[in-house]
């Protein structure tokens, strides 16, 4: 493992590689402890090198075997080896040549998850970002691409199953008891996109055929027993195929198309050509263990790996500052292929909850940097929600600021121009550029610049003139120090709404608008609107058209007059979630108790009304009806932050609503209930989603958690019984009932261990003082393993970010058993480590005690010897 802090990496520094790897011929011998891997290597010296210009390859944790140049064996004065570096200094001085490498490996022993590790029997790989160097020397970057033949070796007996990128060009037995198989990818693709699985697993077979007419296999792996539950990721994977031709005209390209699921994974997914790589939670599903939100996200994760097939597999990313090329782009394309099968505004609605819950945290802490980071020590700590979550949301804009033609356009241009090519946020740019003739220059500053956008707003109508004035401001909140601060390119879809819809006007000026989009391109704007017949409100950022924050946002009354009017869905929803969060701040400022009112009587009618409407669709209820989280009020507030008082304005909500409204919360509850077998589309999702919103105002009015263990125990599916589950938990966590559920729940599930991660997590997210003893105490249960990252996640990861009153305890308790975690973990498995440590990144917001007891558990932490690069780098970054 790499302990060091390791050399800073810099954007301006690039320069391309002296040589290219232009084919890869690799043969496995796969033994648990003992895999051979011999690497033939294609290697062309680049144009203007010099012959005497050494080769030096990456490593990691390698043990060299043998070195050959041209079929010759080298002298050992003719190179140097390492664990992390090989250096060939003896080369011939034709420009093309061939290097053989025999590395020697023990996937077993591979606790990492990078590069070839055994899990449960199956040998598989994990490459991105730097994981290829874990099996091979290599030019290990991504503008590094080569044409990959494979042949794999096994017992029979062990791995029946032998899988690699591209498609099967040969097979066949061995002498006792093994067999083989030759796999080759026609299409050049850097190391990060290797893979290979091979063990013993079920399939699930169908086919698909491209809008060419071209018959692709599809092929889904899973542990046998289990492959009734891989069902709806392949409708899932056949839907995503058919989308993407229809929506971007992308066809398949080989003739087959593999999705493995595997148990012990890092990360959801990993989209390898043609042989995708999953974390089992993302795929398998069923209504006895999977949850309407397990559905939505397997639909989700399957179309993002198979949309990567053209955004980051045909067309890679020159180097890891481009990252958002692949992903951001392919996290818009996943959003608009959910939007499209579920509910558009729905899906809005829980792509910007996502974003300010993650991303804008991500903004406003140490840890802030732009979409495309000019500087890392550690690439695996950049997987972030700003290069995803806030990549996507730049992605959103240009096609909002080019309109839906032209922006398809642009993308077709990119990926005729590039396709084949590992590209960089400039050339993706400029094929958008050249498709609609508009200037990007400005909004290109969105990859630069780092921090969240403010927009201040002033109105003022003036009655006899019919004019109606906006004033809109932008900064970065907060400015980050050294960090460039220009105007950008913001546009802001808006509206002007009026007590019987939306506004007209004649003319305006002061800004360029286009349609319903204005677009902010200097610091202060002053936009005067001609020709408006009465005083409107102004409903702006409509469908959340850019990722800004807006302060001061509007007065109660016209946020109340918003959530009732706005003829943007969307707006209505943000109107009444800024509402409320402005009371639950005020009601945590005043540290009231947990029976105080929190919610004058117009949110509460809206409220009410909002529950009662059935014009609305379910799932839009049942957004509109949940309250923010504890952490969005604790985001919010920004400071001196106690989370025991955010907690207990969020508990005094919840009951005043259960209470104000409890009869048409029954009648939803009683309504809603199921009357046939159970699916998971999107509008009996929807049904459920708003029946357990109402199941849990109805348990907080009661103030017990009677009625959910009724749902409990006649629930007939995994959503339901989870959600009444949780309910249990948090109310009543010590109730002889809810300790009854636990136990069943466990008795039944305890050989299911992706929904005994939900029973992990229903426990560390329990809002009690006692939590941390039961968090601790289940580390000890025989189903939780520090091995396993989903496992951590569920527990460790769930009680640390998800847990604000039980994590932030006020002794500090939760900060040391964290840390301690953190480095316990961190000996074997740096990334998840590394990631468990981001729940810190706002700790210099939080009140000046907490504040003390967490720096104090980071400081042990730093002082700890040989902590990994990964941890190193977001320590030192939050502490700063």
């Amino acid at each position: 493992m790499r302990t060091e802090t390791g050399t800073v990496i810099r954007l301006e520094d690039y320069r391309p590689s002296d040589y290219l790897i232009e084919t890869t011929d690799l043969a496995f011998t796969l033994e648990p402890e003992g895999t051979v891997v011999r690497a033939k290597l294609g290697i062309r010296r680049r144009e203007g090198i010099a012959a005497d210009t050494p080769l030096s390859l990456d490593g990691d944790e390698l043990t060299l075997a043998g070195i050959k140049v041209n079929g010759e064996t080298l002298a050992e004065n003719g190179y140097t080896a390492a664990p992390d570096k090989l250096v060939i200094g003896e080369l011939p001085a034709d420009d093309t040549f061939t290097v053989e490498i025999e590395t020697t490996l023990d996937p077993a022993a591979n606790k990492q998850l990078m590069g070839l590790y055994r899990s449960n029997g199956t040998y598989c790989t994990q490459c991105e970002a730097e994981g290829f160097r874990r099996i091979t020397y290599f030019l290990d970057r991504p503008d590094v691409l080569s044409v990959y033949t494979v042949r794999i070796e096994a017992r029979a007996e062990d791995a029946p199953l032998l899988l690699s990128n591209g498609n099967r060009i040969d097979s066949g037995s061995l002498e006792n008891g093994w067999h083989y198989a030759v796999w080759h990818d026609p299409f050049p693709k850097p190391s990060y996109l290797f893979a290979l699985v091979a063990g013993n697993l079920g399939v699930v077979r169908d086919s698909f055929t491209t809008m060419s007419g071209r018959a692709v296999a599809l092929e889904i792996y899973v542990e046998h027993g289990k492959e009734p539950r891989a069902a709806y990721a392949m409708d899932a994977l056949k839907r995503s195929m058919k989308w993407d031709e229809d929506a971007f005209g992308r066809e398949y390209d080989l003739d087959v198309f593999m999705i493995v699921a595997v148990s012990d994974f890092n990360m959801g997914a990993m989209e390898n050509k043609g042989l995708n790589v999953f974390n089992d939670k993302y795929v398998l599903a069923d209504e006895r263990t999977a949850t309407d939100a397990d559905y939505a996200n397997i639909e989700a994760i399957i179309a993002h790996e198979y949309f990567h097939n053209w955004t980051g597999n045909r067309i890679t990313c020159r180097d890891w500052f481009q990252l958002c090329l692949k992903e951001g782009l392919t996290v818009f394309r996943d959003h608009e292929f959910s939007a499209d099968m579920r509910s558009r505004t729905v899906k809005r609605i829980a792509e910007v909850k996502l974003l300010k819950a993650h991303q804008f945290p991500e903004d406003a802490g140490p840890l802030a940097h732009p979409v495309r980071p000019r500087r890392y020590s550690e690439i695996n700590n950049f997987y972030t929600a700003t290069v995803y979550e806030k990549g996507s949301e730049v992605v959103r804009m240009i096609r909002t600021i080019l309109g839906p033609e032209k922006f398809r356009a642009g993308l077709d241009l990119y990926f005729d121009r590039h396709d084949g090519e590992a590209a960089t946020i400039e050339q993706f740019l400029k094929a958008f550029e050249d498709a609609s003739g508009t200037d990007l220059t400005q909004f290109a500053l969105w990859y630069e610049q780092p921090g969240t956008p403010n927009l201040t707003v002033d109105s003022k109508f003036d009655q006899d003139a019919k004019r109606f004035t906006l004033t809109i401001e932008q900064r970065l909140k907060p400015p980050i120090e050294g960090a460039p601060h220009q105007a950008m390119h913001i546009p802001v879809k808006f509206g002007l709404v009026g007590a019987s819809g939306d506004i007209e006007w004649t003319a305006a000026n002061g800004a360029e608008i286009t349609g319903d989009v204005i677009h902010l391109r200097q610091p202060k704007h002053e936009i005067v609107f001609e020709g408006v017949a009465e005083r409107p409100v102004a409903s702006l950022l409509r469908g959340f058209s850019a990722p800004v924050t807006v302060y001061p946002e509007p007065d109660d009354a016209d946020l109340a007059f918003l959530a009732r009017n706005d003829s943007d869905e969307y707006g209505r929803w943000q109107a009444l979630s800024a509402l409320v969060v402005r009371q639950m701040k005020q009601a945590a400022a005043k540290q009231a108790d947990a029976h105080a009112d929190v919610f004058d009587d117009a949110t509460c009618e809206i409220f009410t009304g909002i529950a009662a409407d059935e014009d609305y669709e379910h799932a839009f209820r049942a957004l509109c009806l949940t309250l923010p989280s504890e952490n969005d009020i604790a985001r919010e507030i920004g400071n001196d932050i106690d989370p025991d008082a955010i907690h207990a304005a969020h508990m005094a909500a919840s009951r005043q609503l259960g209470r104000v409204a409890e009869g048409v919360f029954a009648r939803l509850f009683h309504g809603l209930a199921p009357t046939g077998s159970y699916s998971p589309d999107a509008a009996s999702a929807g049904k459920r989603s708003l029946r357990n919103i109402a199941l849990a105002y109805l348990c907080h009015a009661d103030r017990t958690s009677d009625l959910a263990a009724k749902v409990f125990a006649d629930a007939d599916n995994m959503t339901d019984r989870a959600h009444a589950l949780t309910l249990m938990a948090h109310l009543q966590p010590r109730a002889d009932a809810t300790l009854d559920a636990l136990k069943a729940f466990q008795a039944e599930f305890r050989n299911e261990p992706i929904v005994m991660d939900k029973w992990f997590m229903i426990q560390a997210t329990a809002p009690d003082a006692k939590t941390l003893d039961t968090v601790k105490a289940l580390t000890n249960q025989p189903g939780f393993s520090w091995d396993n990252p989903n496992r951590i996640r569920s527990l460790i990861g769930a009680f640390s970010a998800g847990n604000p009153t039980g994590f932030n305890r006020a002794d500090g308790e939760g900060y040391q058993f964290l840390c301690q975690a953190i480095a316990r973990i961190d000996g074997h498995n740096p990334q998840v480590a590394a990631r468990l440590l981001t729940a810190m990144r706002s700790w210099k917001n939080l009140e000046q005690a907490r504040r003390e007891q967490a720096r104090m558990a980071m400081t042990a932490l730093a002082s700890k010897q040989h902590l990994s690069r990964d941890v190193r780098d977001i320590l030192d970054r939050t502490l700063a």
